[in-house]
Order: structure tokens, then C-alpha cells, then sequence
């Protein structure tokens, strides 16, 4: 039977490159305490983890310790121009360092080959702003991804994640025929959200993203216990977004791709 699965959309950092998705997190720590001298842990700034970075600095200040921390120190909550001052200082650091953190994730290449392999377009979207992923993009290329289209956070007037706008902007470059023949894959729940709202199957990464947190040399020397810890607490966050699939790593894809052609071949529909 004919292949009716048609793309790929795929996140970036801790899905493709960046295991545990450090390249982002360090960063709004450094921004927050250069912009206000303001002390964020690194659990606050990884939890809103898959939103364009506006609005993930945003969605720090409401965390509630955050929030009472912030009011004690300037006497009133974060504005917007709060947050316009720590983005300007994020985006120039997040610039200088993501080629740090632009390894590829094990086995991510391997599945990406397949999917083109089985006539898969390979769409991709992010929570990085243009300026940050023009260095990254680069980078990949030079190592061997290009995916077909990159929608990044700041590219589109309607918004970002967890809309479903970035997803549906890469079924329309890619000339896609119906949402349905497309898989998004993502660590995180807005990125996942992302997916569900664009109509498409969805595929959580519980080992190799931001929710797990884990250096590779953490993950590489982890018992099959602690990983299994891991992947039950990130399933249990996951399940808010209802994806489809949860697995490890990209590196256990083409496993669940010839899945879902079967129930797709079935009549199945996300």
C-alpha cells in the first residue's frame, strides 16, 4: 500500500541537537542576574521550556516563587518592559553561545535518514528567535541536517507555541496535502501542544529533552531504573497534551513511524 505518511516536523534543541536542552536554560539564568542581578535556579528557568523566549521569560515571572521574589525586590510585578530588558540581554548571549550546545543527539541523524529514506518531507520549528537559529542552522548544515523549512518563534504574526501557527506554517512550505499525514515530534509540552493543535500525530521525548534535564554523560551513565524513573515522571507531564507516542530519543522513531502508517493504512486519524 501506498505510503501515506508525508513529513517530519521536528523540534531542535533537545529533540535534534542539545541533549537536555542546556543552550537555552543557562542562559536566562545569565540574562536575569546581568539584566536585574536577580537570581533564577536553573529548574525555574528550564519549566516553561518550549516557548518562544519572549514568552518564556514571561511565563517565569508568573512562577509563583518568582513572582513573590521579584515584588519583594522592585515592588511590583514584571512588566513588559521588564521582560523587553532581559530578552535584549538573552538574544546577544543565546547568539554567542548556542554553537556550544549544537551537537546532535545519538541517533538523531540515523532517523532523520530514514524518514527521508521512506519520502518524508522534514519540516522543523523552534522556540529560538531567527537570529538564534541563522548560527544554528549554519552549524547543522555543516555537520549534515537541513531540514526542508524552519519556522522559528518570532517569524509569524499570529504567535508561537502552544498555537498551532509554526506547525501549519511547515504543512503549507512543504505543500503538504493534510495535517494528518504529518508526525511532530518535541521534548516539551508547549511543542507538543504545537502539534496537537495542528491536527498531527505527536510523538513525546522523555530522555533526551529539556523535562528529563540530563547532560548525555548523565543519561549514558544512568541504571535502567533511573532512566525508567524518568521516563514515568516525564510521560505523567506529558499527559496533559495527550501525544500520541512517548519515547526515548529520536534514535526510537522509525520504530513508531511504521506504527502509525499502520493505523494510518487502518483508517486511523490523529
Amino acid at each position: 500500500m501506498a505510503q501515506q505518511l508525508q513529513a517530519l516536523v521536528l523540534d531542535w534543541a533537545g529533540t535534534v541537537v542539545d541533549f537536555g536542552s542546556f543552550a537555552p536554560t543557562q542562559i536566562f539564568v545569565d540574562a536575569f542576574k546581568k539584566a536585574y542581578d536577580f537570581e533564577l535556579s536553573i529548574a525555574q528557568a528550564r519549566a516553561p521550556m518550549g516557548l518562544g523566549k519572549w514568552q518564556h521569560i514571561e511565563a517565569i515571572g508568573r512562577i509563583p516563587e518568582v513572582a513573590q521574589t521579584w515584588h519583594s525586590r522592585f515592588g511590583h510585578a514584571m512588566t513588559s518592559h521588564d521582560i523587553d530588558h532581559i530578552y535584549q540581554t538573552f538574544m546577544p548571549l543565546q547568539v554567542e553561545r548556542v554553537g556550544a550546545h549544537s551537537d546532535f543527539i545519538p541517533g538523531a541523524l540515523d532517523a532523520i535518514a530514514h524518514a527521508r529514506g521512506l519520502g518524508l518531507k522534514i519540516g522543523s520549528t523552534t522556540g529560538y528567535p531567527r537570529a538564534v537559529m541563522q548560527v544554528l542552522m549554519q552549524i547543522a548544515a555543516k555537520n549534515g541536517y537541513s531540514p526542508d523549512c524552519t519556522i522559528c518563534a518570532d517569524d509569524l504574526e499570529a504567535g508561537s507555541r502552544p498555537g498551532p501557527w509554526m506547525a501549519l506554517e511547515c504543512v503549507q512550505k512543504l505543500k503538504i496535502e493534510a495535517v494528518w499525514r504529518c508526525v511532530k515530534v518535541d521534548d516539551t509540552v508547549p511543542g507538543l501542544a504545537e502539534g496537537r493543535n495542528a491536527g498531527m500525530w505527536t510523538v513525546g521525548l522523555a530522555l533526551s529533552g529539556s523535562p528529563a534535564g540530563w547532560t548525555l554523560d548523565e543519561y549514558e551513565r544512568a541504571s535502567d531504573q533511573e532512566r525508567q524513573n524518568v521516563r514515568e515522571r516525564v510521560a505523567s507531564e506529558f499527559k496533559c497534551v495527550d501525544p500520541h507516542y512517548v519515547i526515548d530519543s529520536l534514535r526510537d522513531l522509525p520504530a513508531v513511524l511504521n506504527r502509525i502508517e499502520h493505523r494510518m493504512q487502518a483508517g486511523e486519524r490523529p
